[in-house]
């Protein structure tokens, strides 16, 4: 085997063609242009490799909370963690051109625009940005040729991580099990937490009580992915983190929110690189440039529902107490 055969770079290094170059008007910064979104499309395709063995394996219809492979979700989610910080920097190489150094080819893109990335759009729907929760729904495919938007149109009827997350979460086996509670269930325990939780609101957050009592008491309640259980399950997951059988669950969750934050951090990263590049011009693509941008960075987060939950959280100290037997469980003792 040699190098440059199994990186078949040949094809990669072979892959840059400046449009500026066949139209006689050099343009030094399209190479960079090009490379940058390449690269990219690059990185997406791996992490949508990481995410799809995520969902390979959240789609199992049960997982051993203290499995190889729960761990395998945990590092599999921290590395697309650490390659979206990677995407975040690049958008500082990218403004190393100016706005004169785009317009020396810009007008050559038209109508293409990294709006039209499908695995870019595949990996939002991926994860659980679904249709109807999107930034301009008419426009979001408008753009895109007809086979990829059959592709987004595919993923409409298959399981979101955060839908698997939610299932997974449904299964949590502690409430179930009435050994491990007072009065023989959870029932209890939430009561007395409901009535800590209502203690510790100031004045103006007493509406918080009717919050708290429609997204974990009421199973009637109908907004958003999570169920009221899987909701319970988080919290509890958050609040008693630090007991060794749920370090793992609790790592899983706040992955999900590190991901939410670095791709709404790039949203904005670009955001504003487009305004600085073209001010209030319109995209190439014909979008509305950053005013579509900054909607969409507003709108599209996958796991505010797991975000929310720390509006619902007390102090430590005030958390109440666990039952001896649920303590050993959670400690790996037996």
């Amino acid at each position: 085997m040699y190098y440059s055969d199994y990186l078949q770079l040949d094809k990669i290094l072979g892959a840059q063609e400046l449009e500026s170059d066949k139209v006689q008007r050099h343009a030094h910064d399209e190479m960079l242009f090009i490379i940058i979104h390449q690269s990219y499309e690059l990185w997406f395709k791996q992490i949508m490799f990481e995410v799809d063995s995520v969902h390979s394996i959240m789609s199992k219809p049960s997982i051993n909370d203290n499995s190889p492979e729960l761990m395998m979700v945990s590092r599999r989610l921290f590395r697309v963690v650490e390659i979206m910080r990677v995407l975040v920097h690049k958008v500082d190489i990218l403004e190393t051109m100016t706005p004169l150094d785009f317009l020396d080819f810009r007008d050559l893109l038209r109508p293409a625009s990294g709006f039209q990335s499908i695995q870019f759009k595949i990996l939002e729907a991926k994860l659980g940005l679904k249709m109807e929760h999107r930034h301009g729904q008419e426009y979001y495919t408008s753009q895109l040729r007809p086979d990829d938007k059959a592709k987004i149109q595919a993923l409409s009827t298959e399981p979101t991580i955060l839908e698997l997350l939610n299932h997974w979460l449904e299964r949590m086996p502690f409430f179930e099990d009435e050994r491990l509670w007072e009065n023989g269930n959870d029932l209890a325990f939430w009561n007395h937490y409901r009535e800590t939780y209502s203690e510790s609101l100031g004045d103006g957050e007493k509406l918080n009580m009717q919050r708290f009592d429609e997204l974990f008491m009421s199973p009637e309640t109908k907004e958003g992915v999570l169920s009221d259980r899987a909701r319970r399950a988080a919290l509890f997951i958050l609040l008693y983190r630090d007991y060794p059988l749920l370090q793992n669950p609790y790592r899983i969750i706040n992955l999900c929110l590190e991901v939410d934050e670095l791709l709404a951090t790039w949203r904005w990263r670009h955001m504003n690189m487009v305004h600085r590049m073209i001010g209030t011009r319109a995209g190439t693509g014909g979008s509305t440039g950053k005013g579509y941008l900054r909607e969409a960075a507003l709108k599209h987060y996958v796991f505010g529902e797991f975000a929310e939950l720390n509006s619902f959280m007390i102090e430590r100290r005030h958390l109440p107490t666990l039952t001896a037997e649920l303590e050993k469980v959670l400690s790996f003792q037996h």
